[in-house]
């Protein structure tokens, strides 16, 4: 009973004992110059892909369920929405980058402030230098969203993964971070049309659509008219 009771990391007991100890090293550990407390040793600092920073090392980052030339998705369950995908990605990108921001930021009136935009910008593009230059400049952000809301490995770790090149860079989470939005941003300026296909596969095979998260409506049917019978005269 003893041991499980030292054992125990919930007992006060157990916690004074430590704080006591604590004091008598704080108390009998070397001292600076000039009388002070000795400097604190480094401690080894991480950084999310939000830019804040950890003290314990960061998880491995997943890899996307489809690359970027996967324009026709996969034979699986999401078959008929990845052909949905390619087909929207081709004809009318408005819409799926629109539908890939609602999924993700689940607000009102999401879908129409990205979609509405991402028009004008397309229209402008088209017109004025006879292709979609500008709308990748709005874009891009939406996929530096995706990749950091499921932790999602960036351009410069899979060719660090894949040929051991970028290995000091991906050392360095800040210098690393700033190298996967770049990177980011150039997917959406040479590519497109694949990376919102990419995109739109990718939150859709992990997000359901907003619609869907609404609560059930109960409907009362009120109980159906009844008649008392007269009994039977005597």
């Amino acid at each position: 009973m003893a041991k499980s009771e030292e054992s125990n990391p919930l007992l006060p007991n157990q916690e004074q004992e430590a704080g006591v100890k604590d004091e008598k090293k704080s108390s009998t550990a070397p001292t600076g110059k000039n009388g002070g407390a000795p400097p604190l040793a480094a401690i080894p600092m991480g950084w999310t892909a939000d830019g804040l920073p950890v003290g314990e090392p960061l998880m491995e980052r997943s890899q996307w369920n489809s690359s970027v030339f996967s324009c026709l998705g996969g034979n699986d369950a999401f078959c008929s929405s990845d052909l949905e995908v390619c087909l929207l990605g081709s004809v009318a990108p408005c819409v799926l980058y629109g539908s890939n921001a609602e999924r993700l930021g689940s607000a009102p009136g999401t879908f129409a402030n990205h979609c509405l935009p991402y028009t004008g910008l397309y229209l402008m593009g088209n017109t004025f230098f006879g292709w979609n230059c500008l709308a990748p400049w709005f874009s891009y952000p939406v996929r530096t969203a995706i990749r950091r809301k499921f932790n999602l490995e960036g351009s410069c770790e899979a060719l660090s993964r894949s040929c051991g090149c970028c290995g000091s860079l991906v050392e360095d989470e800040v210098q690393l971070e700033q190298c996967e939005t770049a990177c980011d941003f150039a997917t959406h300026i040479f590519c497109h049309a694949c990376a919102l296909c990419q995109e739109g596969r990718e939150v859709r095979r992990r997000l359901p659509h907003p619609g869907f998260n609404a609560q059930p409506v109960l409907v009362m049917i009120p109980p159906e008219g009844q008649t008392m019978a007269r009994g039977a005269s005597s």
